[in-house]
């Protein structure tokens, strides 16, 4: 399982390159324009430059709208400015042939620049609440669209978390219809330690935080820590050798 640190800018990006050998991807978002608020092109390109060269960087192109053309543009400047990771939060859509009509415009856009890089449709738990579409479409919108992952976030940060609006079980299904597509699966949403287990457990390939690794725990107010993202790998990493070794984990 792969550790994606959200930074919300380059003087936290800084903290996360001291973190950088607990760490493996560094995700730049603007957590004040939303779940997956999307930062400055330039903000981005200061943070390619300021974390190692050997630690990809993720960009959010925000909680999008069903504007294909705009979203495309959008995932463009990411890439362009130096992510290897786009990920694209469908707000805005409320059926999976919409989501898919977004996706395949991003891939197209992305891929021209750059085959290599990654793009990722992220979802979000809590669609309910905000009414987009349910989070286990969301695979399939992947895999219909050509992109390389699925996610699911929390669109509403109240405190709620992951598994408040799709409990463990749900989310294993989520990772075993992504895994049967060839892709990866991602989540994230007030991740703590404790959830570590189960995340595991269920196989998901990459989990994203940021409120468990900032001072006090607060994701707007704290800024990231590297002994906390320490600490957070080590919990990762207990959890994954117990997993190998067959051991029940005790969180």
């Amino acid at each position: 399982m792969l550790l994606l640190i959200s930074p919300d800018g380059v003087e936290e990006a800084l903290d996360c390159a001291k973190a950088a050998e607990h760490l493996d991807i560094v995700d730049v978002k603007k957590p004040d324009e939303g779940s997956l608020g999307a930062n400055f092109p330039w903000v981005i390109r200061e943070i390619r430059d300021a974390v190692p060269a050997d630690k990809p960087v993720s960009a959010t192109v925000g909680d999008v709208p069903y504007k294909p053309g705009t979203v495309a543009q959008a995932a463009l400047g990411a890439v362009v400015s130096g992510a290897t990771y786009i990920k694209v939060g469908l707000y805005g859509c409320t059926t999976p042939d919409q989501g898919v009509e977004v996706m395949r415009a991003v891939v197209r856009a992305v891929k021209d620049h750059r085959p290599e890089a990654l793009v990722v449709a992220s979802g979000y738990a809590d669609a309910h609440r905000i009414g987009c579409v349910n989070p286990l479409a969301l695979p399939d919108i992947a895999a219909r669209s050509g992109a390389d992952a699925a996610m699911l976030d929390t669109a509403i940060k109240d405190g709620s978390r992951l598994f408040d609006h799709v409990p463990p079980d749900v989310c294993a299904e989520f990772v075993r219809l992504a895994h049967a597509s060839g892709l990866l699966a991602a989540l994230a949403g007030s991740v703590r330690q404790a959830d570590l287990g189960p995340l595991t457990r269920i196989g998901t390939d990459i989990v994203g935080v940021r409120g468990a690794v900032c001072e006090g725990g607060d994701r707007n107010a704290g800024r990231i820590q590297p002994h906390l993202v320490a600490a957070f790998r080590a919990e990762m990493d207990r959890q994954a050798r117990q997993h190998a070794a067959g051991v029940p984990a005790v969180n």
